[in-house]
């Protein structure tokens, strides 16, 4: 047994309790996930979404697609097979991670999953239309996602200059921010600070924070306007 000793394990702000990171996107007919994360089934019962379109991918690491077996309760009620969109890395990974899934002959309750490969052109999921945004963690390909005027980019430590004007004009950005320290392939907290000041997007919220990043009201109080920390259950209307 370990006892833990970290300030933010021992917290009882609410804020301090975090999940994986992923996001849920809802119009008025589409509910879409970004990645299904090893919580995915319980963040979505928390959520009480009991209607999911489609789930995007943003890079085929563990905490980001572990979840997605979870999605056979989705197929169960909608009686149909649950559209997954990845670029090509990801679709092979999550073949690879779920084989049962795309077995020729499939045992019975398998989840049903449809893949949809993007790259970097905009595609539509029912209602709302996605541009993918290249970003790099260290050197692998992460998509971030740009939808109306919101832009979400998880595990990222550069972003190429083309990619960054298609952030621009943005009201919302969520961005990832490790910690304070130097990350081979995250955002730093004051890294991403300066990411904002430099698209000049208006509302910014980090994400994808670890415990070293240290409280979330004593972090988030320091932050300079118009950034704020995310927490599970932040919910915005744009």
């Amino acid at each position: 047994m370990i006892a833990c000793e970290c300030e933010v394990c021992r917290s009882t702000d609410f804020r301090d309790n975090r999940l994986r990171s992923s996001i849920l996107i809802q119009s008025a007919s589409t509910t879409v996930v970004i990645d299904s994360t090893p919580d995915f089934r319980y963040q979505m019962l928390r959520a009480g979404v009991k209607k999911l379109d489609a789930i995007l991918f943003t890079h085929p690491h563990k905490d980001h697609i572990a979840g997605l077996d979870d999605v056979r309760a989705y197929n169960y009620f909608s009686k149909k097979p649950m559209q997954i969109y990845a670029n090509e890395m990801t679709q092979m990974n999550i073949i690879r991670e779920f084989p049962y899934a795309f077995a020729e002959s499939k045992y019975p309750g398998v989840p049903e999953i449809q893949i949809n490969p993007i790259d970097q052109e905009p595609f539509q999921v029912g209602d709302i239309e996605f541009t993918p945004i290249l970003v790099w963690h260290m050197r692998m390909p992460v998509l971030g996602f740009r939808f109306g005027n919101f832009t979400y980019i998880t595990d990222a430590n550069r972003i190429d200059a083309a990619e960054i004007d298609k952030i621009r004009g943005s009201s919302y950005l969520v961005l990832n921010a490790l910690r304070h320290e130097k990350h081979i392939s995250h955002f730093t907290l004051s890294e991403a600070i300066d990411m904002v000041k430099e698209v000049h997007v208006p509302n910014a919220y980090f994400t994808h924070i670890s415990h070293q990043l240290g409280l979330h009201a004593e972090i988030d109080a320091g932050l300079p306007k118009g950034i704020r920390l995310a927490y599970d259950g932040l919910k915005l209307c744009i």
